[in-house]
């Protein structure tokens, strides 16, 4: 059966990311020389954290910091946070801590911290901030949202074809929040990003620092520009890369999706017309994309890395998605390329990235519950719904539509109001200045997200443009400087300031590419988050 096999390519993965971060054992063993929350002794003093030396990078340290789950019943229910922190290389010379958040959403920040954070950032940053991760609420090793794996196997196709179909996901998306909730506990209802920018400010009070420095990439961004709303005195630089755009309704959302993952295969094409390394090169591969959907309609389109796999058309969008991430342009043409002559790529077709032990767990991770509480995206009916797909196939004639906006629209399907933080113009006023980049090609967060979002702000925004392709711009070519003078210094960039593309072929050539890992929307085939 096909459904199942998605699951097990995807689901599982994210659960080995989420359920068993480097930091978990640290951040939940009460063991001796493990770290654990410091509660607060005295009220309205803020709680301490018992940093200890993490097990797997006893360089690095992890704990935990105990928070409310419900802000209005501070007596309530509490739930725990779990931390990593890389200290600053000069500590004689620290200006404070950088609070890091890398999106999703479901982001580990732990695992970002531990794995990533030294070469991620540039040495200067590492030298003058002790770096900080943090999993935010329903993620990871804090108190992760989890659902029945078996349940999420049965997750309904998300390209809906008649009302039934429709009804059918009304149904499921009811039963998995019941099954969701029961296993999660009363966490699962207060994951929104309000709630995690509200933890932030306890994270911040914690290290003893009197005002925060972050960086938020994706969906970091909106918990960024919920903090500047929430906390708009309380921050000395927030750098928001590759933006969310909270004001964003169905149509708006389903839209700018639609066009922003079209213009990543423009660009593509693009490409392949003039670099002949493109596997593509001198043929038409806007006809070549289509043939392949066509085949895989007809279920007669197989996966090159792995031929038993028979492809689905959401299948072969989503990989070119994914892989416009990068953008990983050269990998993207070779695959097409096999997949349209049937012959294998020499890629180990053996596991997936599930695994037997994987599948056998009772509970999954499934941080899309945050996004559904983010966004509430109604749809009365298919005839709405088959709307929208006909809209988004007239802005994306080759890509059809936005695998990342169909498949998260499906899944909040029938969403009861409201939601803990419903969509809405920013509201940011008298702050410190807020530095908002975006990557001109970005496939996922849509360059006029970041521009709407610098508008909603106004004169406290100041936007970076980078002219290049992928998604993320801290480590694209010139835009890091710009980054590290602000978060160092607080100097925005003048108003129109853009970085100049960096052409993959170069970045290639020196090795450099963007080290975040792609987070997958669990149940679904490749579908990346905005990680």
């Amino acid at each position: 059966m096909r459904r199942p096999l998605m699951i097990a390519l995807l689901v599982p993965a994210v659960a080995a990311a989420l359920l068993t971060p480097p930091a978990a054992a640290a951040a939940r063993d009460p063991a001796p020389g493990r770290a654990q929350a410091a509660q607060a002794t005295t009220p309205g003093k803020a709680p301490a954290i018992a940093w200890a030396p993490c097990p797997q990078d006893p360089s690095a340290d992890c704990g935990t910091l105990t928070v409310p789950v419900d802000r209005s019943r501070p007596g309530g229910p509490t739930t725990d946070l779990a931390l990593a922190r890389i200290k600053a290389t000069d500590q004689n010379a620290r200006i404070g801590s950088l609070l890091i958040n890398p999106g999703g959403p479901g982001g580990s920040g732990v695992l970002f911290a531990l794995a990533e954070a030294r070469r991620f950032f540039s040495p200067e940053i590492l030298r003058r901030f002790d770096v900080i991760g943090f999993d935010p609420r329903g993620v990871g090793a804090s108190d992760p949202v989890v659902c029945s794996t078996e349940l999420l196997a049965r997750m309904p196709d998300p390209l809906m074809r008649s009302q039934a179909d429709f009804d059918r996901w009304l149904d499921y998306n009811r039963r998995l929040r019941e099954d969701c909730r029961a296993r999660t506990g009363p966490v699962f209802d207060h994951v929104d990003s309000v709630s995690v920018a509200r933890d932030m400010d306890d994270i911040r009070a914690a290290v003893g620092d009197e005002k925060l420095t972050y960086y938020g990439i994706s969906y970091g961004t909106l918990i960024g520009q919920m903090y500047a709303e929430t906390f708009p005195h309380r921050f000395r630089a927030l750098a928001l890369d590759s933006n969310m755009d909270h004001s964003l309704g169905t149509t708006g959302f389903i839209a700018t999706e639609s066009a922003t993952v079209q213009d990543s295969f423009d660009e593509f094409a693009a490409w392949c017309r003039r670099d002949a390394s493109c596997a593509l090169h001198g043929r038409d591969v806007r006809a070549v994309f289509a043939g392949l959907l066509a085949r895989a309609e007809r279920g007669e389109l197989r996966d090159p890395e792995h031929p038993d796999v028979v492809l689905t058309k959401l299948d072969v969008i989503a990989r070119a998605f994914r892989d416009f991430y990068g953008p990983d342009w050269s990998v993207l043409a070779r695959w097409l390329a096999a997949a349209d002559a049937g012959t294998p790529t020499g890629a180990p077709a053996a596991a997936s990235p599930a695994g037997s032990a994987q599948r056998s767990q009772e509970v999954t991770p499934f941080p899309v519950e945050v996004f559904c509480q983010d966004f509430r995206l109604p749809l009365r009916n298919y005839r709405e719904y088959a709307a929208h797909v006909r809209l988004s196939e007239r802005i994306a004639p080759d890509m059809r539509f936005s695998p990342l906006a169909l498949s998260l629209t499906a899944m909040c399907l029938g969403r009861p109001a409201p939601i803990p933080n419903p969509q809405h113009r920013l509201r940011v006023d008298g702050t410190p200045p807020l530095l908002l980049a975006n990557s001109l090609h970005d496939p996922a967060t849509a360059y006029p997200w970041a521009v709407s979002s610098a508008r909603q702000i106004g004169r406290e925004a100041r936007l970076l443009t980078y002219e290049g392709w992928g998604h993320g711009v801290y480590w694209q070519g010139e835009c890091r400087a710009v980054f590290d003078a602000y978060l160092l210094s607080g100097a925005v960039p003048r108003p129109g300031a853009r970085c100049p593309a960096v052409p993959p072929e170069t970045r290639r050539a020196t090795g450099v590419r963007p080290p975040l890992p792609v987070s997958p929307v669990p149940g679904l085939p490749g579908v990346p988050g905005w990680s």
